[in-house]
């Protein structure tokens, strides 16, 4: 997992981290029942703190992303695929509804948009 974080981005860094992950896990690069690093060794390579990654962990867990067992480590969890399901739904709503206001706000028609959308999903790969 290669995670990419910025110190000169306005988003925290636990936020960065935490997106990252989550974003992992939605798009299937990390799946059910993987292993996340230790938090220490996980903190060493991006440089931050332990506290850090202890905060990415204790969000990811609480959302039911991950679980955590002691001693063990934290893993991608597993059996919330309707979780999962809806998170996926729930990020393209997001990017669709900024699709829709920058169409909106350079005069693109609801008809050319979905011209356009049509398109271009036949011509994505894997679809």
């Amino acid at each position: 997992m290669k995670i990419l974080i910025s110190n000169t981005s306005d988003t925290p860094l636990y936020q960065q981290i935490k997106d990252q992950i989550t974003d992992a896990i939605l798009k299937g690069e990390l799946k059910e029942g993987d292993p996340l690093p230790s938090i220490r060794s996980f903190a060493n390579d991006l440089r931050v703190s332990v506290l850090t990654i202890r905060r990415v962990y204790d969000d990811l867990e609480q959302e039911g992303y991950v679980h955590s067992q002691i001693g063990v480590g934290t893993f991608v969890s597993t059996g919330n695929a309707e979780l999962l399901r809806e998170a996926r739904r729930r990020l393209v709503e997001q990017k669709m509804a900024d699709m829709i206001r920058t169409a909106k706000s350079l005069g693109i028609s609801r008809q050319e948009l979905h011209e356009m959308m049509e398109i271009l999903y036949e011509e994505e790969p894997g679809t």
